[in-house]
């Protein structure tokens, strides 16, 4: 008996002609992965992605747990393979279902012959394997319509797969389907759920992160980087951009009234992210805002910052709430992370009443007190890049 993973495809399934282009990128992701827990095949397979392991050091517990943030995947089952013949299947079934058969009530099997060559058809399969489980296991009962588990029993051309009880995937489309976009990171709990959102949807991510040192901390700047750390696992590693905003801050709070500092800050950032996004080839910019959350969240506050933005800006938590967003983020495992009592430079130099209806023309008058586009380049001019890995 060997034991295998089988990783069923989401979206992918629907995509007609492009199929094998999905396919290909997904198992280029599963592949990446996989090298960290030793050597296994990974092969696409009806609607299925096969991963097998290649000697007894391979991981594949550890992969397992893996591959269950790989987007694309919506479910995974642990399978045991064995020879084409009842008593092998007989004896895997005795050997290997008990682990997901405690504490069950209720069951039913599917089997699946695609070797037309098997002397059982589906149907006498299932009846078989089934009246079997039932002989060892006299407290389980049949359901055929709402059982707790599902026995599945395939015939293929290589062998029998008997598996129970799938595993829900993370979903989505694979990273690097839909092209790329720059991530506009915090250390609060709405960005790194934004990118988690949108690399679900198969977009690439990059990063950019905005500090204000020495008025933030080198603890904040660690807490972002856990922060991309944690949402690398499900969208790949990241390039992250770190720029200092201390200068554009210091010039605000010498130039500016009070109420537009954090509106004209937000133009700063999205000119600066807008520049960067453009050397990176990134198609998008992403941001955590939710509409109406604070006061730079208003409909009208939006208005006059994405004017600066030459490509789309996605804003993937705009419709939800708080409570949502949390949701999200104790799921992913960034909740306790972007809680940490860090300062960010959106909380240096806060207005005490800022904009919340603000006009195009009283910000360009507040803006034209300033060099902007001077201190754009010098922001950009002093930035660093470090490189999130994937951690398994």
């Amino acid at each position: 008996m060997k034991e295998i993973l089988l990783c069923k495809y989401g979206e992918i399934v629907l995509k007609g002609a492009n199929r094998k282009y999905f396919e290909d990128i997904l198992c280029k992701s599963i592949r990446f992965r996989a090298r960290h827990f030793g050597k296994f095949t990974v092969t696409p397979s009806q609607s299925t992605v096969v991963i097998e392991p290649q000697d007894e050091n391979a991981d594949l517990e550890g992969l397992f747990e893996t591959v269950l943030k790989v987007f694309g995947i919506v479910g995974v089952s642990r399978c045991a393979v064995c020879e084409k013949n009842m008593e092998s299947i007989e004896r895997t079934a005795r050997e290997y279902l008990p682990q997901f058969l405690s504490g069950v009530k209720t069951f039913k099997v599917e089997g699946k012959r695609s070797d037309k060559r098997f002397p059982l058809n589906s149907i006498e399969l299932s009846r078989e394997v089934g009246g079997y489980l039932l002989s060892e296991n006299p407290k389980l009962k049949v359901d055929v319509h709402n059982p707790e588990i599902v026995v599945h029993v395939e015939i293929r051309e290589f062998g029998a797969y008997l598996h129970a009880g799938q595993f829900k995937g993370a979903g989505g489309m694979p990273v690097g389907t839909n092209g790329k976009a720059l991530l506009l990171l915090s250390g609060g709990i709405d960005s790194p759920v934004a990118g988690y959102m949108i690399a679900k949807r198969g977009v690439q991510i990059e990063a950019v992160h905005f500090e204000s040192f020495p008025y933030t901390s080198e603890r904040a700047r660690e807490k972002v980087f856990e922060l991309a750390r944690l949402v690398a696992q499900y969208a790949g590693s990241i390039r992250l951009h770190v720029v200092s905003l201390t200068h554009i801050q210091e010039e605000l709070v010498k130039n500016c009234e009070e109420d537009y500092f954090t509106l004209i800050l937000r133009r700063y950032m999205m000119a600066i992210a807008n520049k960067i996004a453009k050397d990176e080839d990134c198609g998008g910019l992403v941001t955590g805002e939710s509409l109406g959350q604070v006061a730079s969240q208003t409909m009208q506050a939006i208005g006059v910052v994405d004017p600066l933005a030459e490509i789309p800006v996605f804003r993937p938590c705009i419709g939800l709430d708080k409570e949502e967003i949390v949701q999200v983020a104790r799921k992913i495992g960034t909740f306790e992370t972007s809680i940490q009592p860090y300062e960010d430079c959106c909380t240096v130099f806060t207005p005490r009443h800022p904009k919340t209806r603000p006009t195009m023309e009283g910000v360009l008058e507040q803006q034209n007190r300033l060099p902007f586009w001077d201190l754009v380049e010098e922001a950009i001019a002093g930035k660093t890049v470090e490189h999130i890995r994937t951690e398994f």
